[in-house]
């Protein structure tokens, strides 16, 4: 028996996630330099300058394991969420919490319910335990199709995940929305919510999930440190749940998830609210500049209230960009294949990538071609 035949069907089945391609990688392959990563949401700012400070200081003590509780981090974002701290659960990224939800609550057969296209790992980790992944298309204006996901619920669910705003497209969903469809599906389905762009948002209606969680426990609120507040690299994630639900999850937890920098730097980035805010400006103005050039273009542009965009260019612009030294996120794996999302990036960014669209135009019209 090989060793593929001894691996579980599920595992050996699963497609790996795809990461973007480090800057360092392109220019390697392309012989360029001066290359610009707006693929992975990440913040131009990078993180804050009291995280940086708080990880040198920590960097002395990383012979010691870190606090498996993170009872200095809890104690804080419990204080500012205005909740207890046993509401809260931490990971090694929201994407490890994910991977806890899925290993305290999936089994072999269940069905689980996502929007699509959305988040990538939804399915991994889903498919990761045996479960069935049920992807529900989003509407044409690429919005959660509220009235087909309740229909899937009710063949038969173990769990719903919600991404709000919604990766890759940027588009949200409104506290009305998320009440109408919460009291049309039963009591013990686990709702996740997702929703790592939540520092990001712009729309007035967002819904409170804390709130949604106090009247309904088994709904997960997912948030992140690698957005806004620049953490990517550090990897710490934090759910808000009810106790009961928090409990089981920490019992598939590791000791030590989250290391001692990473806790360090997220506590210290919470409370600078200076760069908060600056990385919140500078996105909104990047969204208004990218849309009105990408429309000028003649692109077709979705409303974001997150820290990118999702453009429907037309075919062959991931490569074209790529060869320009402009990264960006291709999405033909997601069934868009004429579609490419890009973070909002500094002005200076911005404006290089907007340059270098312009100059793909021009080409193309000048050799007679279009978009295709």
């Amino acid at each position: 028996m090989s060793l593929e035949d001894r691996v579980n069907p599920h595992i050996r089945n699963l497609r790996p996630y795809e990461p973007g391609k480090p800057i360092e990688e392109v220019e390697r392959e392309l012989g360029i330099s001066g290359s610009i990563k707006l693929a992975s949401n990440e913040n131009p700012l990078g993180p804050s300058p009291r995280a940086l400070e708080a990880v040198s200081a920590a960097a002395k003590t990383v012979n010691r394991y870190p606090d498996g509780a993170c009872f200095a981090l809890r104690a804080r974002l419990a204080e500012k969420l205005q909740i207890p701290g046993d509401h809260l659960i931490f990971g090694s990224g929201g994407d490890e919490i994910l991977e806890l939800l899925a290993k305290t609550f999936l089994a072999s057969g269940d069905r689980v319910i996502m929007p699509w296209p959305s988040f990538a790992m939804y399915p991994l980790v889903a498919q990761g335990m045996g479960a069935d992944p049920i992807r529900v298309p989003l509407t044409a204006e690429m919005q959660h199709d509220f009235a087909a996901l309740t229909r899937e619920v009710a063949v038969g669910a173990k769990m719903v995940f919600l991404c709000n705003p919604n990766n890759p497209t940027g588009t949200s969903f409104g506290a009305g929305e998320l009440a109408d469809f919460v009291s049309g599906i039963p009591e013990d389905v686990i709702l996740v919510i997702d929703e790592a762009y939540y520092e990001f948002v712009a729309r007035e209606d967002f819904p409170d999930t804390v709130a949604l969680i106090a009247d309904r426990p088994g709904t997960l609120a997912l948030r992140t440190f690698s957005k806004i507040y620049g953490l990517a690299g550090l990897r710490v994630g934090y759910g808000i749940s009810s106790p009961e639900l928090v409990g089981f999850l920490d019992r598939a937890r590791h000791p030590f998830n989250v290391n001692s920098l990473a806790e360090a730097a997220a506590l210290a980035a919470l409370d600078d609210d200076e760069h908060a805010t600056r990385t919140h400006s500078m996105n909104r103005s990047g969204i208004d500049y990218l849309t009105g050039e990408f429309e000028a273009l003649g692109y077709r542009v979705w409303p974001s209230d997150a820290n990118f965009l999702l453009v429907e260019t037309g075919s062959g612009y991931y490569d074209e960009l790529l060869r320009r030294g402009v990264i960006v996120r291709p999405l033909a794996g997601f069934g868009l294949e004429n579609h490419i999302r890009i973070s909002v990036g500094s002005p200076e960014e911005n404006e290089i990538l907007v340059k270098a669209l312009q100059e793909i135009e021009q080409a193309g019209q000048q050799h007679g071609g279009g978009r295709q």
